[in-house]
């Protein structure tokens, strides 16, 4: 069976609150590897822009890339998802892999706050 973001290991460190700065410091605490890349896309739409309208989607995205790869099980399952699908020579199956990394995307994405 696939791994799953809501699924509860007490060695997956819980959902921050949804904030900018609750999710930045979440992943300096749990997946810091993902931190340039937070920062700069931070500094690029949001910083450098003046501008909060953007904010919305960027914590959409980050909040689903977190609740990933807060995971280390589900985050190199998804990895491996797109590797599959990027190798497939069948468009059925590529497809299916695609769907299911879809679907686990959808579901860190409805993950609440503590979750």
């Amino acid at each position: 069976m696939a791994p799953h973001a809501t699924e509860s290991d007490p060695a997956i460190p819980p959902m921050p609150e949804r904030t900018p700065k609750a999710l930045r410091r979440a992943i300096v605490e749990n997946a810091p590897f993902l931190l340039p890349d937070f920062d700069e896309h931070w500094k690029r739409a949001i910083a450098d822009t003046y501008d909060l309208g953007p904010v919305p989607a960027f914590m959409a995205r980050w909040w689903v890339e977190y609740a990933i790869a807060r995971d280390p099980k589900l985050d190199a399952y998804v990895t491996d998802l797109h590797h599959r699908a990027a190798e497939a020579t069948d468009i059925a199956e590529a497809k299916a892999l695609i769907e299911e990394s879809s679907n686990i995307r959808h579901r860190a994405h409805r993950l609440e706050p503590g979750q």
